[in-house]
C-alpha cells in the first residue's frame, strides 16, 4: 500500500532523544481544506462551552477525544540523520509505503 501525504509539521522528539516527529496529512484532506490550522504551540485551538453541569457530564468523552489535536494526522518518528539526509520541510509532498513481511511457515 502506498499513500501520498503532505508534511504538516516537524517537531523535536518530546523525550529529548535524537529523533524528529514528522506529522503528515493526507493530500486529499489538504486539497479539500479539511485540515484546521494549528497554533504556534502545535495544538489546535478548541473550546467547548457548557450551559450546565449535566451537559458537561454527557459530553465528557467527546471532549477528551477532541483534546488529542492529531485527528487526521499520521505521525512518524525518524532519526535525525535520516531527517537531514531527506531534507524535509513543511509543505513537502511525501509517499509512505507499507508492505507486509512474508513469513515462512516452519
Amino acid at each position: 500500500m502506498k499513500k501520498e501525504f503532505v508534511v504538516k509539521s516537524i517537531d523535536a522528539a518530546p523525550d529529548g532523544s535524537p529523533y524528529v516527529v514528522v506529522s503528515l496529512s493526507s493530500l486529499k484532506d489538504v486539497n479539500e481544506g479539511n485540515v484546521s490550522p494549528m497554533s504556534p504551540f502545535g495544538q489546535q485551538p478548541k473550546m467547548m462551552e457548557f450551559t450546565n453541569m449535566n451537559d458537561m457530564v454527557k459530553d465528557i468523552n467527546r471532549m477528551f477525544a477532541g483534546m488529542s489535536g492529531s485527528a487526521g494526522l499520521t505521525q512518524i518518528k525518524i532519526d535525525m540523520h535520516e531527517y537531514k539526509d531527506m531534507g524535509l520541510s513543511v509543505g513537502d509532498k511525501v509517499y509512505l509505503e507499507l508492505t507486509k513481511a512474508e513469513t515462512l511457515g516452519i
